[in-house]
């Protein structure tokens, strides 16, 4: 039981998927498997590993804690270890405050800071929506869903992509899909935030297949 813990925590699952808990991360820093970029301009990023006891792997989390209201501002942190084009990716996301805004989201095919495709949770709008983000220019795909995320409580995003289609999930259930032609191979898959949201991310899983 221990040897599988240790596992977990640090992301070494088996070559079927990694699970990232951050429970043995570097308390108030990045963690070294994880890049931070940003989209567009504004206050430089500031992801770190900070504690949180409600969170369901205790007692770490990765949070954005830089809190500019520059509303086309997107930290990213791309975790490095995997190439994904199709599989699955999923994270537990805690909206903690933002009076523009207060989102947290998925990236997968990520090519650069400018090129990626995006599943958004949005607590203020309390909508979910998917966009691509190409040359830097965030462009939905379909309309957003209506959809209750609580803010300072946990929710599930997750992100099921094969080929041109993508399934999105917010806890275990589906509420969105959809199909797009822009980004079609291989790319890393991370973390995003927006404007002053303040977003806390715990339990990152990512399958390809």
């Amino acid at each position: 039981m221990r040897t599988l813990s240790w596992l977990l925590a640090f992301g070494l699952t088996a070559a079927a998927g990694r699970v990232v808990t951050f429970d043995n991360g570097p308390l108030g820093k990045t963690p070294p498997e994880w890049t931070v970029a940003m989209t567009n301009h504004g206050r430089p990023p500031q992801w770190e590993i900070v504690k949180d006891l409600s969170a369901a792997t205790q007692p770490y989390v990765f949070a954005q804690v830089s809190a500019d209201p520059a509303r086309d501002r997107c930290p990213l942190a791309i975790f490095n270890e995997v190439a994904f084009r199709d599989g699955e990716v999923s994270v537990r996301l805690k909206p903690v405050s933002g009076r523009e805004v207060q989102a947290g989201g998925l990236v997968w095919r990520y090519r650069d800071e400018n090129n990626y495709y995006l599943a958004r949770a949005n607590a203020l709008a309390t909508n979910v929506q998917v966009f691509k983000v190409e040359n830097g220019l965030r462009t939905p795909l379909m309309e957003g869903v209506h959809h209750e995320i609580p803010t300072n409580a946990w929710s599930i995003l997750k992100v099921i992509a094969r080929g041109n289609r993508f399934q999105i999930f917010v806890d275990h259930r589906r509420i969105l899909q959809g199909w797009d032609n822009t980004f079609l191979t291989p790319g890393k898959v991370g973390l995003w935030t927006v404007a002053d949201s303040v977003t806390y991310f715990d339990d990152f899983r990512v399958t390809p297949k």
